[in-house]
């Protein structure tokens, strides 16, 4: 009660709305789990069963660290009698290396994409993997990504802006609106919005933030400056008219103008107003669309009220939430995925055929939906799947590589947002063309290193590692064991069934059904003289190309 009483007190602004202390985590998972079940009850649907052990690896390990989970993690999850082993393993995901790698490349690409045409991209990686590695407050990212001064060395942080200030800053206006606020303001330009009260004056009142940002220098050694200005910003109507307007933000509050105050600081200032929504459900809007998706409004980055929210009551409380946490986005990932949503099936169960927003309804999550992969995704679970970065290739040819792959699917449109697309379609015949063949031909042989020549070379047919319990002797004694070439070729034609339930579990995360066992067993026994490593290339090479491998589901 007290709480709740403190909560009203702080809406009305008669208490600090940040003396509030968040919800434990239990309450806000139980929070969301209430206000989703509600949604079926009030549709009529019951929601699909609970997913797999295996299917909830694989599902939050692409979407925390960017790729399918690694063999050894897999099997000591999947070995775990826990009853927290989901939690544990979200746990274990966000202190990952990977994940400080996966969401490096998520907001890169957000921020100024794949292609780098005018902003340096590696200096914005670095300074995203120093904030992600330290969790910086939500706030604070944004905050120091919107107010960035100085060169690239010094803060890598400038190349967001410096990417988009063509045309007089259109596309940082427009790019910072949409990413930070939810809000897709470029079309009131040149007009008023068709569908709300938003103003032409309001684009370029928030244009005239960035009247004091230069870039100083050349291409190669630039500085990103925040001058103070007066300058008062004169627009074009539909009319022919000019029409003159000071900097104002997008809920119409003025700000102080004078030759003291930087004008892009006060930006950044009022984004990140604790008391202003907009960036607060902004985040919590396109997280929750990352791990379902979908979002609570589609598309997840035009949020105004001509474009209400699935869920409006869950989307206030969780951006409420978010907030009174410190914008702790790793906190953020714990209550999504702990949520009874996320842990639910992909498979559509006997009363929620209707829950189908690829087919334009509106989601109501009762079922995981199926995300086709990213072409980074791919790329690194092929990776992951083969231990094709362990055939020969160092950390840097392994990364310049993939960078090169990665371009070839992307194209770049002259929008007012510098906007590109990938031109992926998520097939991996596509994929396996346009990558490098001697990398994936090694990863499909039973060369050194690679995880086809450990699954053969196996006795028993599995590659699991050795228990965390076992003592380091035992752990020794395993290693310095000698196989004859003799005894090592006899393991590679025993076990079969075992091989390829292992090669399964690699690339699939689950056991292979007896119908697919049974269509691999027939393909072995044809014939005496069938070669048992040529079939198991065979398998693996159709496991990696099935539709199953590229959806994330």
């Amino acid at each position: 009660m007290r709480h709740t009483i403190r909560f009203a007190l702080a809406l009305i602004g008669l208490l600090p709305a940040l003396s509030l202390a968040a919800d434990s985590d239990k309450v806000i998972v139980k929070t969301i789990n209430t206000h989703l079940r509600q949604g079926w009850v009030d549709n009529e649907i019951a929601a699909s069963a609970r997913a797999t052990d295996g299917e909830f690896a694989r599902r939050v390990s692409l979407d925390v660290v960017g790729h399918i989970p690694r063999y050894a993690r897999l099997a000591e999850f999947l070995d775990s009698e826990k009853q927290d082993r989901r939690e544990q393993l979200v746990e274990l995901l966000l202190d990952d290396e990977d994940y400080v790698r996966n969401w490096t490349t998520f907001w890169g690409n957000l921020l100024i994409g794949r292609t780098n045409n005018q902003g340096n991209r590696r200096p914005l990686d670095r300074w995203l993997r120093r904030s992600l590695t330290r969790n910086m407050p939500y706030n604070r990212f944004v905050f120091e990504l919107v107010a960035a001064e100085g060169t690239s060395d010094e803060n890598g942080a400038v190349n967001f802006l410096v990417a988009h200030l063509n045309n007089g800053a259109v596309p940082a206006t427009a790019i910072t609106a949409r990413l930070f606020l939810g809000m897709q303001v470029q079309c009131t330009q040149c007009h008023n919005h068709p569908f709300n009260d938003w103003k032409q004056s309001q684009f370029w009142s928030m244009n005239a933030f960035f009247s004091g940002t230069r870039r100083l220098g050349n291409r190669n050694a630039f500085r990103l400056v925040d001058l103070p200005s007066r300058e008062v910003k004169f627009f074009e109507k539909r009319s022919g008219l000019q029409e003159a307007t000071l900097r104002k933000f997008v809920d119409g509050t003025s700000v102080t103008i004078n030759d003291q105050i930087q004008p892009r600081r006060q930006l950044a200032e009022l984004i990140t107003d604790a008391s202003k929504p907009y960036m607060a459900r902004t985040a919590v809007n396109r997280l929750w669309s990352h791990f379902f998706g979908f979002g609570f409004t589609r598309p997840i980055d035009d949020m105004g009220p001509h474009n209400p929210a699935s869920h409006p009551e869950l989307l206030d409380y969780l951006a409420t939430q978010f907030r009174l946490a410190g914008y702790d986005t790793k906190r953020l990932i714990r209550w999504i995925t702990a949520s009874e949503a996320y842990n639910l099936s992909s498979r559509i169960g006997e009363k929620n055929a209707d829950d189908d927003p690829a087919a334009g309804t509106t989601p109501l999550f009762s079922r995981m939906y199926v995300k086709q992969f990213q072409a980074e995704q791919l790329y690194d679970s092929l990776i992951i799947a083969t231990n094709a970065h362990k055939v020969g290739r160092g950390f840097d040819a392994a990364e310049n590589q993939r960078r090169t792959w990665l371009r070839q699917f992307v194209q770049t449109f002259g929008t007012d947002e510098n906007d590109e697309s990938t031109t992926f379609n998520g097939t991996i015949p596509q994929a396996l063309v346009m990558m490098n063949g001697a990398l994936i031909n090694s990863a499909l042989s039973t060369s050194k290193g690679s995880l086809l020549q450990r699954v053969v070379d196996s006795p028993k047919g599995d590659i699991r590692p050795v228990s965390r319990t076992t003592s380091p002797r035992s752990r020794r004694k395993r290693k310095t064991v000698v196989v004859s070439p003799l005894q090592a070729k006899k393991n590679r034609y025993r076990a079969i069934p075992r091989k390829i339930q292992t090669l399964f579990l690699v690339a699939l995360q689950r056991q292979p059904t007896p119908e697919e066992m049974t269509a691999l067993d027939r393909v072995f026994q044809e014939g005496g003289s069938r070669d048992p490593i040529a079939g198991l290339q065979d398998v693996f090479w159709a496991v990696l190309n099935s539709n199953e491998f590229i959806t994330n589901h």
